[in-house]
């Protein structure tokens, strides 16, 4: 009978924060770019130039703290961590090990058995490396410094999650409160989001921890949850073996569902850290703390409970909502324009993410103006469109942001609103389709579906389904 083994997990999650400059210079931080063109003497490391702390880095890496209860370290400083890479310029980043500004905070997640709290050791401003590019082609690899210099949180967990559900539940937490913030996009597909996973194996009811590894290169949900199954699976087969885990950085290669040993560990010592003497101490005041404490957003728990008792839409609706503060912002902006929230919602929650998912989109791409989408609502149910061209406008609106009242007005769509020029319609489509008139009156229901799409052809697709329907039942 095979042993009991559980999973412990921790994790290094970097985001990249949405500053328009980089963390010690005023190169910019926009994502792509000729190579090596938002650079300069500071973010490439040249001799003698001087960096100077981003105040808006501060004051993201400070606001994520508070949400995530943390201590703030009204004392801190930036430390140089020495390593040898080509892609490292000054060949130390500047990170924080000894005073990091946040400490000893925690978040909530649902997990299996309820609720439970996920433990934050500590929250480290620090800047990013620049990017490797191999050339296969000319067998030589090359280096691109745009990167090189843009500001990072790094957020280090406690080891408190055993399962891979845990550890999304976790991510998805952090995500959706530094999207609140506007601290980041935290695309994961774009890298401004990353996640290393510390992992180790125990029997169970064991106290002290297993050897554990590090996993790299993770860059979606679904990648890290097959690396800590593969990872778990590796390191019980060892133990099984009686061989030892070692402690060492693996790659996880997901479309072979494998990992690989980069190097063995490193432990802070390795990187011999000393204090940067080029930065100044951060002292934080209570008058900066109070500023960045009464800018905090309202966020999704309390998101939730306000639709519910404000807009009472259903509870799946306002979960799918406000998964997304870009969404969210939407709605709330169409309700305040006169729209009702039902409505809004049911426009949301069927054609944007159908659309969405079409395109391969996130909710926090979506283009169209709450205006717009108030207009286009307004028309439907005004009943000035069928729900044919409401579809077609809103495809329109949703790829280019077009203004659906102009559209409909330029491309001749608004209903015919004259009910005596859609009865002689009628009358026309009675008189030339006697065969479907005698099936209806011979009780076959199913003719006047197709009286009805005569009559739609005849229109032009400008009249109400419903209506025409109804007036030829009536006729007949």
């Amino acid at each position: 009978m095979g042993k009991d083994y559980e999973t412990v997990i921790g994790l290094e999650v970097h985001v990249e924060l949405a500053t328009r400059t980089k963390i010690f210079c005023g190169c910019s931080t926009a994502f792509g770019g000729k190579p090596n063109s938002h650079t300069c003497p500071v973010c490439t490391g040249m001799p003698g130039s001087l960096p100077v702390l981003n105040r808006k880095v501060l004051e993201h890496a400070v606001a994520v703290g508070l949400a995530t209860n943390c201590r703030i370290t009204r004392y801190c400083k930036f430390d140089r961590k020495n390593y040898f890479y080509p892609d490292n310029p000054q060949n130390y980043q500047i990170s924080q090990l000894y005073l990091p500004i946040c400490r000893d905070g925690y978040v909530e997640i649902d997990a299996a058995e309820g609720k439970k709290r996920i433990g934050i050791h500590e929250i480290h401003m620090e800047e990013d490396a620049g990017k490797l590019i191999h050339d296969e082609w000319e067998d030589c690899t090359l280096v691109d410094y745009n990167r090189s210099g843009v500001p990072l949180i790094e957020i280090v967990s406690e080891p408190d999650m055993r399962s891979a559900q845990e550890v999304i539940a976790y991510l998805e937490k952090l995500r959706l409160i530094i999207q609140y913030l506007g601290a980041s996009d935290c695309k994961l597909q774009e890298g401004s989001m990353r996640a290393d996973v510390n992992l180790s194996v125990r029997e169970a009811g064991e106290e002290g921890f297993g050897t554990r590894t590090e996993m790299k290169n993770l860059n979606s949900f679904h990648a890290i949850s097959r690396a800590i199954q593969g990872e778990r699976e590796r390191q019980i087969d060892l133990l099984e073996s009686g061989k030892a885990v070692v402690q060492e950085t693996r790659r996880w290669d997901d479309a072979k569902g494998v990992s690989y040993a980069m190097r063995s560990k490193e432990d802070a010592r390795d990187y011999r850290y000393f204090p940067d003497p080029d930065l100044v101490p951060v002292s934080i005041d209570d008058a900066f703390l109070e500023e960045i404490r009464a800018r905090q957003p309202e966020f999704r728990t309390e998101k939730m409970e306000r639709y519910r008792s404000e807009y009472h839409i259903p509870d799946y609706d306002i979960e799918i909502i406000t998964g997304s503060k870009h969404m969210a912002d939407i709605f709330e902006a169409t309700v305040a324009l006169g729209a009702q929230p039902k409505k809004v919602s049911n426009w949301l929650m069927g054609e944007t993410i159908r659309l969405l998912k079409e395109r391969g989109l996130d909710p926090e791409d979506i283009r169209f103006s709450p205006e717009h989408l108030a207009k286009l609502i307004a028309l439907a149910e005004s009943k000035d469109i069928n729900s044919t061209v409401a579809k077609e406008a809103f495809e329109l609106m949703f790829d280019r942001d077009t203004d659906p009242e102009a559209y409909v007005e330029e491309k001749g769509l608004k209903m015919v609103s004259d009910s005596g020029a859609l009865r002689r319609v009628v009358e026309e489509v009675i008189a030339t389709n006697p065969k479907s008139v005698e099936d209806y009156r011979g009780g076959k229901d199913r003719a006047i579906g197709f009286l009805v799409g005569q009559t739609m052809k005849a229109m032009k697709g400008k009249a109400d389904p419903v209506t025409v329907d109804r007036l030829l039942r009536e006729m007949l």
